[in-house]
């Protein structure tokens, strides 16, 4: 099943089901192609706006609303893309996962450290 780049009537969300090779799925990909390619457009142009010491407050909250709208969509495929990824092959589902650092595992992070001990009270 795949969340496709548009809402229904009500602003639910709409969804494919199918290979990923069908009419609507193409379609699909076309739009958001398209948005990701002015998602990137107006990036370029947000910053050509913010090096522009002339432009007003007006311009910058029409340029922030534009954002907004390109990065919903950016997010909404993403969500899309994740959804579609495979889950990670496990050699053994009752071994551990490896440490991600050349951390020692049994040595506790610098976050779990507490370097500013509270006197009690």
């Amino acid at each position: 099943m795949r969340l496709l780049p548009w809402t229904g009537p009500e602003g639910k969300p709409c969804y494919v089901v199918g290979d990923g090779t069908g009419c609507v799925s193409r379609i699909a990909d076309s739009i958001e192609s398209v948005q990701l390619g002015m998602a990137d457009e107006l990036l370029d142009h947000a910053a050509d706006m913010l090096a522009d010491r002339t432009v007003t407050s007006a311009q910058l909250r029409f340029l922030a609303a534009r954002m907004a709208e390109a990065l919903r969509d950016v997010h909404r495929i993403a969500e899309s893309r994740g959804a579609r990824l495979p889950a990670p092959e496990r050699d053994d589902p009752d071994e551990p996962d490896e440490p991600d650092g050349p951390d020692d595992p049994d040595e506790p992070d610098e976050a779990d450290r507490d370097e500013s001990p509270v006197p009690e009270a």
